[in-house]
């Protein structure tokens, strides 16, 4: 009996023991307790024209080369007919009369029916892009010399069938510029159309600002921005909208930089400048890129209140592109650039009887925007940008004290400039220091606790611009792989945890056109027609829209995971929608299994909603398969405060689960 008595105890000790290392380690969320504030800007999004992000982009317009400004005044254009003799089209400039738009088209036909003289405009890159059953509005400024022609408008297909027509005559005789418009519907689809217009009769028309624009646009404004573009923006429900760069913000040199004053008013009078992607790299060249400004900082502030973003300008800061000229404005002339940032913040903040508020109001925005961040150059560095940003900290601090300034930091993170401007602007007591980094997946990986002995105390950090680039021979969208996106879901669960002091995070750039790319990654891929999100984009929307209030501790055996055993865990509490969010990001070649227990809370669900993200790590996403990796949300039963967890191959996981 005594020998059969320990034969059973030694089966079930062994039992036990087999459970025992059955069990999944133990991952422990303890909600009651705060890590620190999760900031509503948290994740965001940065906008820059490059990429054909705006012109050809987000801003709907599909003519290209509207108002004959481009260095080549004919470039987007053709003439066609056999009634077009040499002088009867001509390029006029009145320079003096019209600093900001100076040329413009002149046509005199002679006796010609439609069909025998006109012109033909090719869209931006691969063409126009027209859809079946959609209403187009076509229009332009014009100035009757001697009245007496018709103009026809269509757009036609690839092989020259026409999708959609109209015509008009102009109206007003007075010998004055005037606008006039006219609207059509498409009866079929074409995804590289291009549009004619033919001269009918006999006069002299003068002609500029040539527009065509689909009715679809984002909130059906008129010559507005394009829908599907603007809806994947929303979507993501970012906290803000960093604009209008970039690169763009210096300009290769001063005279290139971005000025937002030049970019509001009425259309026709914003001062249209080359972009600087147009000439920066010699293996993309973009000669027909510019920047018409239809798309200026009062849509910029618009956009970002209608998506419930806050608004997040970069203004030059008296330098231009230190990789291309370094050119700098003295600093006894900088006084002209600093009020810039000024007159900025009153359009934007100030009220109707101000200056500057004055114009907002007139442009059809009688309340503020109610910014309250405002970035002072981009990517900036050595003594000759603190000596600038001093200047331009003093200033505005003394005239709007609670205004949030945000200083670069340099192009990397980690090297002699990184380590002199951050010792600085802290001498400083900047309000936000702005990091960047493209760097490898290996990178992200391996600094996902960058932030973890940060001071808390001192400048809040803003990751103004991150992705991961992947190694080998990959161009365009094929960089955009699952490898990369489940790097920089690692990297933002240590950024989540050190929201005290990351307050602001924002992946670059965000947009590409498949035919008029300059840099890659990118976040949104586009063509004419078709919208699809990267991996990344998942991600970061996934980040975006459960960012919740609160940052909870997330520990293995007391310690938080940022990288030990491959894997890498957040946790917030979303104390206004009584939630609990886990973020769990696997970077391991097989299946891992945690069990996630809760702490610090009275009640939670008996269930909670998974949502995993999987995929080779070659995988992407493309316009053929849109949603090859995309999140799939399930249910997770819990037992009592446990739930386990299992992390596919390769993998980021959230449980969200909710309280009472």
């Amino acid at each position: 009996m005594k020998y059969k008595s320990n034969l059973i105890a030694l089966l079930l000790a062994g039992t036990f023991f087999s459970a025992a290392a059955q069990q999944p380690e133990v991952i422990v969320v303890n909600a009651a307790k705060s890590e620190g504030k999760v900031s509503p800007e948290m994740w965001g999004v940065f906008f820059e024209d490059i990429n054909m992000g705006a012109d050809g982009g987000i801003y709907a317009e599909m003519v290209k080369n509207r108002s004959f400004e481009f260095l080549k005044p004919l470039m987007g254009w053709s003439v066609k007919g056999k009634k077009i003799g040499e002088g009867d089209l001509l390029v006029q400039n009145r320079k003096g009369a019209n600093l900001a738009n100076p040329r413009y088209l002149r046509a005199t036909i002679k006796g010609a029916a439609k069909g025998e003289a006109g012109i033909s405009n090719e869209g931006f890159k691969g063409g126009m892009g027209v859809k079946k059953g959609l209403k187009y509005d076509f229009s332009l400024l014009y100035r009757q010399i001697t009245p007496g022609i018709t103009l026809h408008v269509e757009l036609l297909d690839e092989e020259n069938k026409v999708l959609a027509s109209g015509s008009m005559k102009p109206i007003d005789a007075s010998g004055e510029w005037k606008s006039q418009e006219l609207s059509f519907t498409a009866d079929a689809t074409a995804a590289k159309a291009k549009m004619n217009i033919w001269f009918e009769g006999n006069g002299v028309l003068d002609m500029d600002m040539i527009s065509l624009f689909p009715a679809d646009t984002w909130k059906g404004r008129k010559k507005g921005m394009r829908r599907d573009m603007i809806q994947m923006l929303a979507d993501m429900k970012p906290g803000f909208i960093r604009f209008p760069g970039g690169c763009i913000v210096e300009g290769i040199d001063l005279a290139n930089r971005y000025q937002w004053k030049k970019t509001i008013g009425p259309i026709e009078e914003r001062q249209l400048i080359m972009n600087r992607w147009n000439v920066e790299f010699n293996h993309r060249p973009s000669p027909d890129y510019f920047q018409t400004f239809g798309l200026g900082f009062f849509e910029y502030f618009q956009l970002a209140e209608d998506i419930g973003a806050e608004a997040l300008p970069i203004l030059n800061c008296g330098m231009a592109c230190q990789f291309n000229t370094a050119e700098v404005v003295a600093l006894d002339q900088l006084d002209p650039y600093i009020q810039d940032a000024l007159d900025l913040i009153e359009f934007a903040n100030g009220d109707a009887d101000s200056e500057w508020g004055k114009v907002r109001v007139s442009m059809g925005h009688a309340e503020p925007f109610h910014m309250k961040y405002l970035g002072v150059g981009n990517e900036n560095w050595g003594p000759q940008y603190i000596e600038r940003a001093k200047a331009f900290q003093q200033a505005i601090k003394a005239k709007y004290p609670k205004m949030n300034l945000i200083f670069s930091s340099g192009t990397g993170p980690d090297n002699d400039e990184f380590r002199y401007l951050d010792k600085e602007l802290r001498g400083m007591k900047a309000d936000i220091i702005d990091e960047h980094y493209y760097r490898s997946p290996e990178w992200f990986l391996k600094n996902a606790a960058r932030y973890d002995n940060y001071d808390r105390q001192g400048a809040k950090i803003f990751a103004g611009e991150y992705a991961a680039h992947i190694k080998g021979d990959a161009t365009g969208s094929n960089r955009n792989i699952w490898e990369a996106a489940l790097a920089e879901a690692a990297f933002m669960t240590g950024l989540e945890r050190n929201a005290a002091v990351v307050n602001m995070a924002s992946y670059a750039p965000l947009f590409a056109n498949t035919e008029g790319w300059q840099w890659a990654p990118d976040l949104i891929w586009v063509d004419n027609m078709n919208i699809y999100g990267t991996p990344n984009y998942h991600v970061q929307k996934l980040f975006s829209t459960n960012k919740g209030t609160q940052v909870s501790p997330a520990l293995a055996d007391g310690k938080s995971l940022s990288g030990q055993d491959g894997l890498y865990v957040s946790a917030v509490v979303d104390s206004i929608k009584k939630e609990v969010i886990v973020k769990l990001v696997n970077t391991n070649t097989t299946e891992r299994t945690k069990q996630v227990t809760f702490e610090g809370i009275k009640k939670l669900a008996a269930q909670g909603n998974l949502t995993t993200v999987k995929a080779a790590l070659t995988e992407q996403n493309s316009m053929e398969k849109p949603s090859n990796i995309t999140p799939v949300v399930s249910s997770l039963k819990l037992r009592g405060k446990n739930a386990v967890v299992k992390m596919p191959a390769s993998s980021f996981v959230m449980l969200k689960v909710s309280y009472k």
